[in-house]
């Protein structure tokens, strides 16, 4: 599954002019095309810890610490691996526990997982970030599921494919139910408020 940029925005926190930022510099570049930018789900996963060490530390050190990744060996992709930060430093832990410091500030890092990452969290201008895994109430992102995408839970039926059925307002959240008697009546205003915030991230407005 590929993630426009819209999408890619809501699900990490990640504003449409720091996406187009970072692509350009090469912070985090679209694994699948660039224009237009279409996301990995490891992608997403990338721009979420980005956004999340932002709130522990500053874009130059996270910068940093990303361009350092491949000089130290860590040649997969960043949302395979571990990061630790102490708000001065950002260290990277390999297959073996070790911590290697990317910034080269030595200090007592903290140590957070992808479980943490997925937490709703706030950014440093205010944002409020989804919940990764639960975007919504009804909404869940599973990797081994429509690739990530966000689904309505127990389903494999997008939160688009829902959104787009009432969008119109000439079909009730009953009438998608009765079409589709696997997403329950309350799972509607979930998948179209998470559209909403797209259209919003789209827009700009986000």
């Amino acid at each position: 599954m590929v993630f426009p940029a819209d999408v890619a925005s809501v699900l990490s926190g990640a504003s449409m002019g720091q996406l187009r930022h970072w692509r350009n510099t090469g912070l985090v570049v679209p694994g699948v095309a660039d224009d237009p930018a279409l996301y990995s789900y490891q992608d997403v996963v990338a721009l979420r810890i980005v956004m999340w060490l932002r709130t522990e530390s500053t874009l130059q050190r996270v910068r940093k610490a990303f361009a350092n990744l491949r000089a130290y060996r860590f040649t997969d992709h960043p949302a395979s691996y571990r990061f630790g930060t102490d708000g001065d430093t950002i260290a990277v832990r390999d297959d073996d526990e070790r911590w290697t410091d990317l910034v080269r500030k030595p200090g007592q890092t903290h140590m957070f997982t992808l479980a943490e990452v997925f937490q709703p969290f706030t950014t440093r201008n205010g944002r409020e970030v989804v919940d990764f895994t639960r975007p919504r109430g009804h909404l869940r992102v599973d990797a081994n599921l429509l690739g990530g995408w966000p689904a309505i839970e127990g389903t494999r039926i997008g939160f688009d494919t829902v959104a787009a059925l009432v969008e119109d307002g000439s079909l009730t959240a009953e009438d998608v139910h009765h079409y589709y008697p696997s997403v329950p009546v309350e799972a509607v205003p979930d998948a179209v408020s998470f559209a909403d915030s797209v259209a919003a991230a789209r827009s700009g407005a986000a």
